[in-house]
């Protein structure tokens, strides 16, 4: 198994996109990017933390590559809304890529140009951070898994 980590707006609708992919076995809330280790989510939705909301994707790299993981995380969210997703406002909605080693760095980065040079945002800046893994911190229980548990639809649309 192997890890990929990924920031797009409000982890609850992240966390649903990638639980939907063949090939991942976990996809857990979390926070990171920040500048203290006692993070709740109280104090990551104020935006002092530093911290984004994230998705830790755990997958099987013999059913789905980081490659197709990251196509999903492009398609699922707008690259171009610095510092926020739809009405979710603040640094902690922060576009970011964590990447966990070289090859997914260089995997993003080839992503991110490729994904640019689409077209699909026409002539918008793409503002996704591809920046090295920090610490992880596994949000709060009620969050993992929250759109299944509460029966609501996806707070995220494909673009």
């Amino acid at each position: 198994m192997a890890l990929a980590t990924f920031g797009a707006g409000c982890f609850w609708g992240v966390e649903y996109f990638f639980r939907q992919v063949n090939g991942v076995s976990n996809a857990t809330c979390g926070y990171m990017g920040g500048n203290n280790s006692a993070t709740t989510y109280e104090e990551v939705k104020k935006g002092k933390t530093g911290h984004a909301e994230v998705v830790q994707v755990e997958f099987d790299p013999a059913l789905v590559s980081y490659e197709d993981l990251l196509d999903v995380f492009w398609k699922n969210h707008n690259p171009t809304s610095l510092n926020m997703q739809g009405g979710d406002i603040g640094t902690q909605y922060r576009s970011t890529i964590f990447f966990h080693d070289r090859e997914q760095k260089a995997a993003a980065e080839t992503s991110k140009l490729a994904f640019a040079r689409s077209g699909r945002w026409g002539l918008r800046h793409i503002v996704t951070e591809i920046v090295p893994l920090q610490q992880f911190h596994v949000a709060e229980e009620y969050h993992q898994n929250y759109i299944d548990k509460n029966n609501l639809p996806s707070c995220h649309i494909e673009y």
